[in-house]
């Protein structure tokens, strides 16, 4: 065992050690709390439970397995890391993991792993309409004064690589959405633009499935055509804020291997940081709420109606957004 390692090892079980001892939590105890960085994280199904799981050259480290492995502390499932601001322990745990060979057998291969949405339990899912210039007009209508907000709940989250169940007894005109999704690192009320994204832990991928006609068709219900079971597909990845210029990413959407939408963030209306501070002074955001930000051009509802069809199952739709990876599902 190297002296970096058993230096983090000492300092974690001296912290866990005057916890047990005061009957206090690790927070009260006085772990530090804060973001995580440099880091890639996904959101895996291993024992029947979902587990955090850290992208390495080596595979991908199961920090729960790692954690026991090497004695220390560390958040189980993301949701924990992001609520618990349990950052600095994710990274002691990631950096001693992969300066030891205790940890090797918490390396497992990507290919193997079930994804699940890489938030699991956010209090909230808000969302942007009509957030990008072209879009607005793709679907010829005027460019927003202010972000249009709108909701999901959880019941609508899904995974990579997972198949999405169509519910063709309600409705029909099925249509994508890819986004950059925002998820929250720290509570934030009334903050400003200029603190907004230090209260951002990272960024993933989502895709805002739309039920057209329950949306438009049938009164204009867009809770009913937003949050349907499932149409909240989310990863695979969560890659941390210090890595990525949110505001400057390419985004793009294939079906069945043909590209659909194709942008840059750079198109949005209201950029990364213009969110956060407006939804702030409304809502109280809580570190693990998600963000979608918006889709660019290319829907289906964009389209001529003689040239608009939907989507159906056995549908396969993949999600790319520069530096953040590909989200991948099936539509049956």
């Amino acid at each position: 065992m190297d002296q970096n390692h058993r230096n983090l090892l000492e300092e974690a079980q001296t912290v866990d050690t005057i916890a047990r001892r005061g009957g206090l939590t690790s927070k009260q105890a006085g772990r530090a709390r804060g973001m995580a960085h440099g880091l890639t994280m996904l959101t895996m199904r291993r024992d029947g439970e979902f587990r955090l799981g850290v992208k390495t050259e080596k595979g991908v480290l199961d920090v729960a397995e790692a954690a026991a492995l090497l004695h220390m502390h560390a958040p189980a499932t993301v949701d924990d890391l992001l609520q618990n601001e349990d950052g600095p322990s994710l990274n002691a745990l990631v950096d001693a993991a992969l300066q030891s060979n205790f940890a090797e057998e918490a390396v497992v291969d990507e290919q193997s792993i079930a994804h699940g949405p890489v938030v699991t339990r956010p209090e909230k899912i808000v969302c942007v309409g009509l957030n990008y210039r072209r879009h607005a007009k793709e679907v010829n209508l005027p460019i927003p004064q202010q972000p249009v907000l709108f909701s999901k709940f959880n019941n609508s989250l899904s995974a990579h690589n997972h198949d999405v169940k169509l519910p063709v007894e309600v409705a029909h005109k099925f249509d994508y959405e890819t986004e950059l999704v925002i998820v929250m690192g720290k509570n934030a009320k009334n903050v400003s633009e200029a603190d907004a994204i230090s209260h951002v832990a990272g960024y993933s991928i989502g895709n805002d499935l739309s039920a057209r006609d329950l949306q438009f068709d049938r009164g204009g219900q867009w809770l009913v055509g937003k949050t349907l079971d499932q149409f909240a597909p989310l990863g695979p990845y969560l890659v941390t804020a210090d890595q990525v210029d949110p505001d400057n990413l390419k985004i793009e959407c294939r079906v069945n291997g043909e590209s659909r939408q194709s942008s840059r963030t750079d198109d949005f209306i209201f950029n990364t940081a213009q969110i956060v501070s407006y939804i702030s002074r409304h809502i109280t955001l809580r570190a693990g709420d998600i963000i979608f930000t918006g889709t660019p051009e290319g829907v289906i509802l964009g389209y001529p109606k003689d040239r608009q069809v939907w989507l159906k199952a056995g549908d396969k739709i993949a999600c790319r957004v520069e530096k953040l990876g590909e989200l991948r599902f099936g539509l049956v």
